[in-house]
């Protein structure tokens, strides 16, 4: 082999062996990327339903990439004793707006957010929707019965009360069953206003309620009148007017006052007589 050839094959094999490392370098950063930085987190050990009071062996810690989110807990001491108000599932991150407030407590009360009451209303099973009245749902609240002042030809009336309430439990229990439904509508609890509150006392004690189911987005108040009765069996024609009767007092008779009488004395020399004429025999 001349000298040149054994240049010429030198050559080419550390252009080769150049070429390969550089290939093997970029290969290997694509597959082995530089890891980012982990932070450990807080997350829960199981499901944990609305209500719970958060106990250490309810939570978990578990290795979030990056920067942790947003609201997040990273310490156990800021989750235990405090109540959940909205579902978590096993290994979800435990954020601080799914939580009580630090000495809330749990259960019902820990869920009822500040400056609003948790109003229960007593219903059946067709009043309650069926039983699809679960917790987180929104319903309007409708009142049916005969108001103050009625016509009695008009019958009862049924109005809307309230528009768009939340739904915090429904039942004795707030949790679901397997199908997602109420386990018991007995009582519905909702969460309202203090006058709001008084509101829906005073209806449940006079009269009939009923809960309507709606969609969630649909934030829009409508506004529909009272329908009574009487609208009802109407074939769509304005029902008429009930006629007021007026019951007006006879009139007492006016007594005539006694006509006046006049007394005539007639002198025919020695002869006196005397003529009474009054008004009556004048006309």
């Amino acid at each position: 082999m001349n000298r040149r050839l054994s240049t010429i094959l030198l050559a080419a094999f550390v252009v080769a062996a150049i070429s390969s490392y550089l290939v093997y370098r970029i290969a290997g950063r694509q597959m082995h990327p530089a890891q980012a930085p982990t932070t450990a987190i807080i997350v829960a050990a199981q499901d944990l339903p609305v209500g719970t009071l958060i106990k250490d062996g309810d939570l978990t810690t578990a290795q979030w990439m990056g920067a942790p989110p947003k609201g997040s807990i990273v310490s156990k001491d800021a989750a235990i004793g405090r109540g959940v108000v909205s579902e978590l599932y096993q290994g979800e991150p435990i954020f601080d707006s799914r939580l009580a407030a630090a000495g809330s407590g749990g259960g019902l009360a820990a869920t009822i957010r500040p400056g609003m009451r948790a109003c229960a209303v007593r219903v059946d099973d067709v009043v309650g929707v069926a039983g699809f009245v679960t917790p987180g749902m929104r319903v309007d609240v409708l009142v049916s019965g005969t108001g103050p002042g009625a016509a009695p030809a008009e019958g009862p009336k049924v109005k809307t009360l309230l528009q768009n309430i939340e739904v915090l439990s429904a039942g004795t229990n707030i949790q679901k069953d397997n199908e997602g439904k109420a386990v018991n509508v007995a009582v519905v609890n909702l969460l309202v206003t203090p006058q709001q509150a008084e509101l829906l006392s005073l209806a449940s004690s006079q009269t009939k309620i009923q809960l309507v189911l709606r969609n969630p987005l649909d934030t829009e108040t409508a506004k529909t009148p009272s329908i009574a009765m009487a609208s009802v069996f109407s074939d769509g024609e304005a029902p008429a007017k009930p006629k007021n009767v007026v019951f007006k007092k006879p009139e007492p008779k006016v007594q005539a006052p006694p006509p006046n009488v006049y007394l005539v004395q007639v002198l025919n020399g020695g002869k006196h007589t005397e003529e009474k004429f009054s008004d009556s025999q004048q006309q």
